[in-house]
């Protein structure tokens, strides 16, 4: 089992950084692949990016890439979201998740609250 809680949410204006944590309980995150979510009002969610639990395998959607940067820290139980050069579409609430696998980018069985990020213009 693995509870995972965000932060690192906030208002910022166009332009600016945020960078979103995850802080993973439980033995099993160095095994999990792990991975971003979004959520805009009225919008389905939107998978942003993904990491597997070795590091060597990363996905972001194309309209975060050479903007966002996803890492983790597994001595930390950690994972993070470095987000530059925000948009007003960036707007939504983050959801960081927990993956089935190690290597597996697509499928996700563990889920935290969320965090909101407003970017402003």
């Amino acid at each position: 089992q693995v509870q995972l809680v965000e932060s690192g949410g906030g208002l910022v204006q166009a332009g600016g950084s945020l960078r979103l944590s995850c802080a993973a309980s439980g033995r099993s995150f160095s095994s999990k692949a792990m991975g971003w979510f979004r959520q805009a009002p009225g919008k389905e969610r939107e998978f942003v990016s993904a990491i597997s639990s070795s590091g060597d395998r990363i996905y972001y959607t194309d309209s975060v890439k050479g903007r966002f940067t996803i890492s983790r820290d597994n001595a930390k139980n950690t994972v993070y979201l470095q987000m530059n050069s925000l948009k007003p579409e960036d707007t939504a609430v983050y959801y960081c998740a927990g993956g089935r696998t190690g290597w597996d980018l697509w499928n996700y069985d563990y889920w935290g609250q969320g965090t909101q990020v407003t970017v402003s213009s």
